[in-house]
């Protein structure tokens, strides 16, 4: 049986949850938001502090608004770094009003496995767009399909070419579902 995928996004339609906004260093610097989604480690001074946007329930998955950075509680965190431990960096937070232990999660796994004909509909950037660095790169992807034979043994991924993405194997989804992690929400790629 082939293994499945999933993409893991936030799910927006809890009630009452909250609304973080973009990591910020305390110190002064201004943080590079997307650093997150560039499928690399990163290194980070001191602890960053995320913002809450929007007081509310707290939820153990959360997306910051540009750049797409997870946020995850210590729970959720623990539990990705011991089935996941060489995809994921976790990078330490302060939230707003919280006392438990919160984490950026930086995927560190980069994996070229997006199927194109499988996938609804696939657009690259051309020459003629004007913009030369891109030319050749994914500029939309909907409805996402990757080749799950291209995947390995990565578990928490990025997909190559469209960055935002944030895909997890079954085992993962189904862990994060028994552990009641709130504020996830996954569709199959």
């Amino acid at each position: 049986m082939p293994k499945r995928y999933f993409d893991l996004f936030e799910d927006l339609h809890v009630p009452g949850r909250w609304s973080l906004d973009d990591p910020v260093d305390p110190r002064g610097p201004e943080v590079d938001v997307w650093q997150f989604e560039r499928g690399s480690r990163i290194d980070v001074e001191g602890r960053l502090r995320v913002p809450v946007d929007r007081p509310g329930k707290s939820l153990d998955f959360s997306m910051t608004p540009v750049g797409g950075a997870p946020v995850v509680h210590a729970r959720v965190a623990s539990l990705l770094a011991s089935m996941a431990p060489t995809d994921v960096q976790l990078v330490p937070v302060e939230i707003e009003g919280q006392t438990e232990e919160f984490f950026i999660l930086n995927v560190t796994r980069v994996v070229k496995c997006i199927d194109d004909k499988a996938s609804g509909e696939v657009q690259y950037w051309k020459p003629e767009d004007g913009r030369p660095e891109k030319t050749g790169k994914y500029r939309a992807v909907h409805g996402m399909r990757i080749d799950p034979s291209k995947v390995g043994d990565a578990k928490v991924f990025r997909p190559w070419g469209w960055m935002g993405a944030l895909l997890v194997s079954e085992e993962i989804k189904e862990a994060l579902e028994r552990s009641g992690a709130t504020g996830t929400k996954f569709k199959e790629v």
